[in-house]
């Protein structure tokens, strides 16, 4: 049709009414009685009622198999077009619009149709316009932005890097200089012994020659630096200028990342839910911390923790895409992922997630009812696992940091090993198959057989008292009989937190899972 359309536009076309040898160009089309008028005889159409009501006229087109009568006609029906689809945007007869699948549309006249869509076009052209121009200025924005901070990165890790090699440079050329004094030194005795030609006179200062040379043969100008006072100093130093040259370096390569790929490297984190874990979910042998983002527990006991999930709030059920980290310990078992939230508590329902268990890496994916993927694998449909292998056929080890996507329209969750700030490397993508149950984020720590156990209430006391408590992180807490702490004098809340987030007095000190 838009080839036909295209061809007519590009040749006159002739009034069909005229006669032959004088006939002049058409003005208009009748597409019912499927001829090409001029002005002269378009009159008709315009002054009769009936002609003008009932005969739908539109731009001149060419006439016959090709043209006029293969695009007025309903290939169905047979019939005149007459009206315009707006839900399937096709001109359709008058059967299509009573009788067939378009008898439930939305139908309108031509110049009705023609009327409302142009306007639409208008409206949209312009939306388009003024978006396009947003985007642009906002896009500059960004650039600029984004450029701005990637030069101020690359000139503080060029002087951090400048700054580092200075250091080392000019230390190790003082020492290498002080070492060439002691052959400057000797080729200097040497010279003035060998011009001394006295015997007695030369064997009086061969003594401090023989000394100045033996000096020279010991120094080693391969050595960087001598050990001493101001080796330790020194290194020291470099430590203090090397951390701040990684700092650098890590900002420097995440405004590269941003730049190359904004979408999963330029996270707002005013628009990122933050996750933390539910507190009601705590099993009894754990203890959380002030900001619900870790999960502590005796280091005596964790390898008997017994199993225990703990849910994950803050979720956002509208996000396109979501991620959240976990730093978990290599001592503790572990599942991640995403579960049904009406039967969390023992994941009995629906689970979708990464098994970690003795060290071994497996897919984990448990359903309610038997699904034809799991049943073709020959599998126990209600508790699924795959070990996960290397390329090479190997098992892959346990990651301490591990990163999770949840993709809800692709139905897909990834897991990836965060080796490093900025490298990811994938370990293993779980499809999840249709399911009408809420899912929410978990993880679930232990052992599966292990018990529930105890805990000893002198643990994290000195050994002559219990009357305070010292931290982990180093800080001593003074307690009194009912062991509340009493830094500040007088009785405190039992529920005191330390400054690093455990509660004091707590024996549960060991991180065994924290949400990055």
């Amino acid at each position: 049709m838009s080839d036909n359309l295209q061809k007519d536009s590009q040749q006159v076309i002739f009034c069909d009414m005229c006669v032959e040898g004088d006939r002049k160009p058409a003005r208009k089309t009748c597409m019912k009685c499927e001829i090409s008028m001029c002005v002269h005889h378009l009159q008709a159409h315009l002054t009769t009622p009936v002609l003008l009501q009932t005969h739908p006229l539109t731009e001149p087109m060419a006439s016959g198999h090709d043209g006029l009568g293969g695009i007025t006609k309903c290939p169905q029906h047979g019939k005149l077009l007459e009206y315009y689809c707006l839900d399937d945007m096709t001109c359709v007869c008058v059967s299509c619009a009573i009788e067939d699948q378009h008898r439930l549309h939305n139908m309108k006249t031509f110049s009705t149709a023609h009327k409302e869509l142009m306007e639409k076009l208008g409206a949209d052209q312009q939306a388009l316009h003024l978006k396009t121009h947003k985007d642009s200025v906002s896009l500059e924005q960004w650039d600029k932005a984004e450029r701005e901070k990637l030069g101020r990165s690359s000139v503080r890790l060029i002087e951090a890097v400048t700054n580092l090699r200075d250091i080392v440079l000019t230390s190790v050329q003082s020492s290498v200089s002080a070492r060439m004094v002691s052959i400057r030194t000797s080729k200097s005795s040497m010279e003035v012994a060998q011009k001394e030609k006295d015997a007695y006179r030369f064997l009086q200062m061969f003594s401090q020659v023989h000394q100045d040379m033996e000096k020279a043969k010991a120094a080693d100008l391969r050595i960087g630096l001598e050990p001493g006072g101001d080796w330790d100093k020194l290194v020291e130093e470099i430590r203090h200028s090397g951390e701040k040259m990684l700092e650098q370096a890590a900002k420097f390569c995440g405004s590269l990342m941003t730049m190359i790929d904004p979408e999963n490297h330029l996270k707002d984190p005013d628009k990122q839910p933050s996750l933390t874990f539910d507190p009601l979910t705590l099993g009894t042998d754990m203890s959380l911390s002030k900001d619900k983002k870790k999960v502590f527990s005796s280091p005596d006991f964790i390898w008997e923790l017994s199993a225990h999930t703990l849910q994950i709030q803050g979720l956002s059920p509208e996000s396109k895409i979501q991620s959240w980290m976990f730093s978990l310990s290599k001592e503790c078992d572990w599942i991640i992922g995403l579960c049904d939230k009406q039967a969390a508590r023992e994941l009995t329902g629906y689970v979708y997630g990464l098994c970690c268990r003795d060290n071994q890496l497996n897919a984990l994916m448990k359903q309610r009812q038997e699904s034809n993927s799991v049943r073709r694998r020959g599998n126990n449909p209600s508790n699924y696992q795959q070990p996960i292998t290397l390329q090479d056929g190997k098992e892959m080890t346990r990651p301490q940091k591990v990163e999770v996507e949840w993709n809800p329209p692709a139905r897909s969750l990834s897991f990836f090993n965060r080796s490093s700030q900025h490298e990811r490397i994938k370990i293993h993508t779980v499809t999840v198959d249709d399911c009408s149950e809420e899912l929410i984020p978990f993880v679930r720590l232990g052992k599966e057989n292990a018990s529930p156990v105890g805990y000893r209430r002198n643990f994290g006391f000195h050994e002559q008292t219990e009357q305070y408590w010292q931290c982990p992180c180093g800080t001593d807490h003074y307690l009194d009989d009912e062991n509340q702490d009493s830094d500040e004098g007088g009785y405190s809340s039992p529920n005191r937190r330390c400054s690093c987030g455990r509660l004091v007095g707590d024996p549960f000190t060991e991180v065994v899972c924290e949400l990055l």
